[in-house]
């Protein structure tokens, strides 16, 4: 079984217990974060921008993954984590209004590191995992990731209310100190040195994008795709409302989705094996389009339905687009192109938070998320029309020539 052979491998298996580990203190602290400055201060604006420190350092993705690119992969990994896990001892510090300003500077380092660390893990997954798996190793680990964020949340809430956030730090620091020692376990691949940075820059992850007729087409469908999910997750309490419920249903709609994501996870490689990757993609985008659709029936069984369908639509072009960065880079350019690909995708989930918060005041949800839905489902067509010829890969599915 593919997955047996993902977890036998050494390096994967480890590689997952630090996503697990980390993962979980991060998810915990993302939720805190917010808690804490409100309590702070009083202010839900600055609560909010919490978030958004974290959010901010993607935005110079191509130039951390430039860095990532320079430097040795797991002396890379165990520093950034050892780092972190100080940054996060350091918010301990924090115990006054007149502090915030150090809460939000870690945040803001937290998230830069946190972008530079990813960088470093797609050059070693590739470096690791064979081709054939990669599919599997990714849904693996986006199940990992998502299963955080089923417990770790509740978990950080409930030791900021009896501990303050003083004590959510501190786990957070603990789990990235665990992650670093996981991370000097790994066996990583030598690798020659790259080229100077003069002879690629920054810019050579989004030219390796650009110019490659499978990464580019799914990235840009990624993007839009979280263009979508922004729009949609502004939605949350507007629907929660539609529903007749308090603002904590949110937390059980937020679970559903949780739960999609964890159960295509499980099965994303063995998926990928039978499908090529913008198909896989784009299969997803669809059910994401049409789920979000569903969200406008004010109905509580078929808005859990609909949130666990996004939670299974959603990964999907997120997992292939990853995929296809690992298989298609090469290795002297994955690091910018990982991160480039990671700050395009991204942003535009931000960006859209923003502007559904707008449009949720001025149009009603019953009218803006089958609009949404409409704009996922155009996306997953052109994902599909796009797409020109797929590489074989060992293992891999059939090569499929122009749509």
């Amino acid at each position: 079984m593919a997955m047996g052979r993902v977890l036998r491998n050494r390096t994967a298996g480890v590689f997952l217990a630090a996503v697990v580990v980390s993962g979980f203190g991060s998810s915990a602290m993302r939720l805190a974060a917010g808690i804490w400055v409100k309590s702070l201060t009083g202010s839900a604006a600055l609560a909010a921008l919490a978030l958004f420190a974290v959010w901010l350092p993607v935005l110079c993705g191509p130039l951390l993954g430039a860095v990532a690119d320079r430097l040795p992969r797991k002396p890379l990994l165990v520093g950034t984590n050892v780092v972190l896990a100080v940054l996060m001892a350091a918010l301990a510090l924090v115990g006054a209004e007149g502090r915030v300003w150090l809460l939000f500077a870690v945040l803001v380092l937290y998230g830069g590191l946190s972008v530079l660390m990813d960088s470093a893990e797609s050059a070693v997954v590739a470096g690791a995992v064979p081709a054939a798996l990669l599919g599997d190793f990714n849904g693996l680990r986006m199940m990992a990731n998502e299963g955080m964020k089923l417990v770790a949340p509740l978990t950080g809430a409930g030791l900021y209310a009896r501990f303050g956030g003083g004590a959510v730090a501190l786990l957070d620091a603990v789990s990235f100190t665990l992650a670093a020692g996981l991370y000097a376990l790994l066996r990583v691949r030598r690798t020659a040195r790259p080229a100077p940075m003069g002879s690629g820059g920054w810019t050579a992850g989004m030219r390796q994008l650009w110019g490659s007729p499978v990464l580019r087409p799914l990235v840009l469908a990624a993007s839009a795709t979280m263009l979508c999910a922004g729009l949609n997750g502004a939605t949350l309490y507007a629907v929660v409302d539609t529903l007749g419920h308090s603002p904590a249903y949110a937390g059980v709609l937020s679970v559903a989705q949780g739960l999609g994501s964890v159960t295509v996870g499980l099965f994303a490689g063995a998926l990928m094996r039978r499908l090529p990757g913008r198909v896989f993609g784009a299969a997803g985008i669809a059910v994401f389009g049409f789920a979000v659709g569903l969200r406008a029936v004010p109905s509580d069984a078929v808005a859990l339905a609909a949130c666990a369908l996004i939670g299974v639509g959603l990964p999907c072009v997120l997992i292939a687009a990853l995929t296809a960065v690992q298989r298609e880079t090469p290795d002297a350019v994955l690091g910018r192109t990982a991160a480039t690909a990671d700050t395009l995708i991204m942003s535009p989930n931000a960006v859209a938070l923003g502007i559904g918060a707008g449009l949720v005041a001025r149009v009603d949800v019953t009218v803006l998320l089958p609009l949404v839905g409409a704009g996922a489902a155009l996306t997953a067509a052109f994902l599909l029309a796009a797409g020109r010829r797929e590489r074989m890969v060992p293992g891999g599915p059939a090569v499929s020539a122009e749509a």
